[in-house]
């Protein structure tokens, strides 16, 4: 079986964040959950720079994006990671309290995999997150060149 690829988490909000990752946990994923605050530190990480700077490079297997986040938003960071040779390949999935529909189209238009509105309702929101855990982390495949370049 290979290694699993982490997840990387860009949350600011603490409390979104910890509920997202015991979420996680209920499938024995939260310990290969990157937990970035904002969208500097997921272009660092994903970069190997910064704090990152020592980091194995490798894709995570999914980047789950706010929008709204400090220093750089979603769609910065979306259009960064699509603009970059490098990182264009890595599966994004919006995981956001937005509704509002420019933010759904402009995601789509950059090349967004998915776009899921974070539910209100708590079970709601914790089985959304387990089943985008699943799927990414352990369902997806990548396509072979990619999978055999990242070292993962």
């Amino acid at each position: 079986m290979s290694k699993l690829r982490p997840i990387l988490l860009a949350e600011d909000n603490p409390r979104e964040a910890e509920l997202i990752l015991e979420a996680l946990a209920d499938n024995n994923l939260a310990d290969r959950v990157v937990h970035a605050r904002d969208g500097v530190e997921v272009m660092e990480y994903l970069r190997c720079e910064g704090k990152y700077g020592s980091s194995r490079p490798g894709s995570p297997a999914v980047v789950f994006l706010d929008i709204k986040m400090p220093r750089m938003d979603g769609i910065e960071v979306l259009r960064a990671i699509r603009a970059d040779p490098a990182l264009k390949k890595i599966p994004v999935v919006m995981l956001t309290s937005s509704k509002e529909e420019q933010d759904l189209i402009r995601s789509y238009e950059l090349g967004i995999n998915a776009y899921v509105v974070k539910p209100v309702k708590f079970a709601e929101f914790v089985m959304v997150v387990k089943q985008l855990g699943v799927f990414w982390a352990l369902l997806n495949e990548l396509p072979p060149e990619r999978a055999a370049s990242n070292g993962y």
